[in-house]
């Protein structure tokens, strides 16, 4: 779960955005004290996430909205479905709709698409990861979407996680050197992943101990060797390349994860609306 004091610290710069010093059309075009509900409605099938955002959006204009979610966070969605009942001011409503909607479609976006990769790897053990191929200030939310997809988290940012990638391989030495470096100031206290991109570099991280070891863009028979030659010694991460028409193959092989960077930068928007009437 988000806490709400990060959730309002988003919604509040987002609402900034756009209302900014009010909103003209509605404080032109609609008296004021009139009482109004809207239902947010899915125009196509999916998966909820960001019903706690779209609250705080809606409350964060008007404490007084109530606001009622059918469906949780995680749900199924069918075209046509009522999803929620936003209650109160009509000035209120009209003003925050836009940013609540927003974060609606695009968590729920994230959310669907990674469980469409879900359910393509169901049965084989292999978990489906996210990248930090976020939308900048956003990460926590779109994270927070891709678990309501079923799919797992890799690291967070750069501080919660030792991964050793081939930038720090090139500018290190070599896999050997940074190893050695790394070893010698982390003693184990925190995870360590690095990433290989062939079996040779895989043979040479075997020497030592790390907790994961990622593929990177490596052909299925490469992946099929591969778990062969750790045998179980570490976690197995695939990488690169990997898309809805071929992630079964590669979860087939029995590595452990399948990181997706186009969970959180290549979805699709679901679509919602919102109908408001007079009450």
């Amino acid at each position: 779960m988000i806490g709400k004091k990060v959730i309002l610290n988003i919604v509040k710069r987002a609402l900034k955005e756009d209302i900014g010093k009010g909103d003209i059309t509605t404080r032109l075009a609609v008296l004021k004290g009139i009482k109004a509900i809207g239902v947010i409605i899915a125009k196509e099938n999916g998966i909820l996430a960001g019903g706690i955002v779209a609250t705080e959006a809606f409350n964060a204009v008007d404490t007084n909205i109530g606001v009622t979610f059918h469906k949780k966070d995680g749900a199924k969605l069918t075209t046509g479905m009522a999803i929620a009942d936003i209650q109160g001011d009509a000035y209120s409503l009209l003003s925050s709709e836009r940013v609540a909607l927003n974060f609606l479609q695009r968590m729920s976006g994230i959310a669907t698409l990674t469980n469409q990769y879900v359910e393509r790897v169901k049965g084989t053990g292999a978990r489906i990861l996210d990248t930090r191929k976020t939308t900048p200030n956003l990460r926590i939310l779109e994270k927070y979407a891709v678990r309501m997809g079923g799919g797992f988290n890799h690291r967070m940012g750069l501080y919660d996680q030792i991964l050793i990638k081939d930038n720090h391989i090139s500018l290190g030495g070599g896999v050997k050197k940074v190893l050695e470096r790394v070893k010698d100031t982390n003693s184990g206290k925190i995870f360590t992943e690095i990433e290989v991109q062939n079996v040779n570099q895989l043979r040479q991280v075997l020497s030592f101990d790390v907790d994961r070891i990622m593929l990177d863009n490596m052909a299925i028979e490469d992946i099929k060797e591969a778990v062969l030659i750790v045998d179980g010694k570490c976690e197995l991460e695939v990488s690169g390349n990997v898309s809805l028409q071929n992630v079964r193959k590669i979860a087939e092989t029995g590595v452990d994860y399948v990181s997706v960077g186009a969970l959180t930068h290549s979805f699709k928007s679901i679509d919602l609306g919102m109908k408001i009437k007079e009450i």
